[in-house]
Parts: C-alpha cells; structure tokens; sequence
C-alpha cells in the first residue's frame, strides 16, 4: 500500500495536470474566439495546444505509472522481507532452546524439522528472487533438451505435495492423449520445472478453505502442448487478468492480503513460457469462483531420448 504522504502528492500532481489541462483549453478557446479572423495565428495556435495538451497528458500517465511502479515495488521489499524475517527468528529461537536447556530426543528431532522446513522456505525465496533477474535476462542462453513435459508435471506435482504436506487427494492429475503419444517439448527442463511448479504453487496458495487442485495435460493441436491448472480458491476480478504476470504484482483482495508471496511467481511463468515460444493466460469467473492458468508450448517430434 502506498503511505499517505505519498498518496497525498499523488493526488495533488494528478489534480494539478487536470486543472492545467482545463486551463489551457480554456484560453485556448477564448484566443479562437478572439482571433479567429487570422488564420495563420490560428492554425499556428492550435498546433501548440496540442503539443501542450499531449505533454501534460504523457507526464500524467507518466507519473501514474511510476507511483504503480513504486508501490508494488514497496509491496516486494515488504513482501520479501517479511519471507526472510519470519524462517529466521523462528530458526533463531529453535537454537536458542537447544543451546540453553537439555531437550528430550523427540522434541529435538521435531526442532530440527520445523528448522529444516524454514530453512526450505528461505532458500525458495531466495531462488525465486535470482530466477526472477535470469529470467528477465533475454540474453541467458537456455540449456535446451527434448522434455516429457507430463513426467515433468507429475514431478512437479509430487514436489509440491511433499512440500506442503498436503493429502494427495488434494491434487488431481489427468492427461488427455491418444495413439501412445507423449507431450514432448524442446526447452530448459529447470526452467520449465519452475513455471509450472509455480503455477500448482500458485493454485494451492490462494486456494480457500480446502485445496483442490486439478492439473490436466492434453495436445491442444499438432503444434502446442497444454497444462491447465485449476483451482477453487478465492478467484481473480475480471480487470487484473492480464495485470497478474507483471512483476511484484499481486491482485488487489482483502483475502489475498493474507496470502504470503513476492509477487515473482506469475511473472517467471510468463517470462519462461514465452522464452520458449509458447503462452500463458488466466482465466476466472470472478472472486471466489477459483481461477484457471492455461500454459501452451510447442511440441515437438520425438527425435532423441527424451528427460524428465
């Protein structure tokens, strides 16, 4: 959220391009009435209020753009600094109880993984964060192999089931081909790994009360793969659709505010998918009706051994 002091300006600046705007078409009008008999002065006018009509509207939209920038870049660092805070002191605190009392073997056991399980939380931040700059990086050359990309989904979704320790009926994986076909595309298998398990990460996070994730795979045509992954979670307002895969963006609801996340995950999803050719799009009938991401990629021909 922006801080008030920087709402307040953002109004006085917006208010003010309006006033100047109203301004100029204001004395503008009253010079045509004024001289309209000289026409030159008139054309000449007129082409000046333009000019001066699109600059305060480019700075504007200018200036809109960079306070949106500036606070879902708030949003990041805060967002960020809280995923690294919170693993940390409660780390901290496990390692404070075990150096300063005797602990049973049990409980040291049960402290040692909810450590390890905090020490996963920050490295999965940290490693969203740099995927997050390689990504965004177009001159990185990708280590291309020809992928089964249902192995690849199967994995991703055993990943993210142990990760959260979530029941398997939790998940529900279908694929849809014919013929002893398989999903075979050309791409960097970790780059690939990570899109996906970031959109089943995505589904299980802003799921609701109960977590029914529904991944389905099928050969949209001769030419593209798809995966759709589904959820029944709090959904996605028609508008920000297309706003979900910019960078550090997060949808606007009071019951994603609760949901802990950088706002990365959608954005490596995009820059990955179309860094292979492919595409990515959301889908949801509104606020608590659950979401739909439908991710495409070229397919290709068997043509050596494949990897997972």
């Amino acid at each position: 959220m922006l801080s008030t002091g920087r709402r307040k300006s953002a109004y006085v600046f917006v208010t003010l391009c309006v006033c100047l705007v109203a301004v100029a078409i204001a004395l503008n009008v009253g010079w045509i009435l004024l001289h309209w008999r000289h026409i030159a002065l008139l054309i000449l006018g007129i082409i000046f209020f333009l000019m001066i009509i699109a600059g305060l509207v480019l700075y504007t939209v200018f200036l809109v753009r960079e306070i949106r920038r500036n606070e879902q870049h708030d949003s990041f660092i805060n967002a960020v600094t809280h995923e690294l805070k919170t693993p940390i002191a409660s780390i901290r605190l496990f390692l404070e109880t075990l150096q300063s009392r005797q602990v049973e073997e049990a409980r040291r056991q049960e402290f040692y993984g909810i450590m390890l399980a905090d020490t996963d939380r920050l490295l999965q931040t940290v490693e969203q964060v740099l995927r997050a700059g390689r990504t965004g990086d177009k001159s990185r050359q990708l280590h291309t192999s020809i992928i089964d990309l249902g192995e690849l989904v199967k994995e991703s979704l055993e990943l993210t089931q142990t990760r959260t320790h979530l029941d398997a009926n939790a998940f529900e994986y279908e694929e849809f081909l014919s013929n002893g076909e398989r999903p075979l595309v050309a791409g960097d298998q970790d780059e690939l790994r990570a899109a996906v398990s970031n959109l089943i990460d995505n589904a299980v996070k802003y799921s609701d009360t109960e977590v029914n994730v529904k991944v389905q795979l099928s050969l949209e045509n001769e030419k593209f793969v798809r995966v759709r992954v589904s959820d029944r979670g709090i959904g996605i307002p028609h508008e920000q659709l297309k706003r979900v895969f910019k960078r550090f963006y997060r949808v606007p609801l009071r019951v994603s505010a609760k949901v802990k996340g950088t706002g990365l995950g959608l954005f490596i999803v995009r820059s990955v998918v179309e860094r292979h050719g492919g595409k990515v799009f959301a889908e949801s009938e509104g606020e608590g009706h659950g979401s739909t991401f439908t991710l495409l990629l070229p397919r290709v021909e068997q043509t050596a051994p494949t990897t997972l």
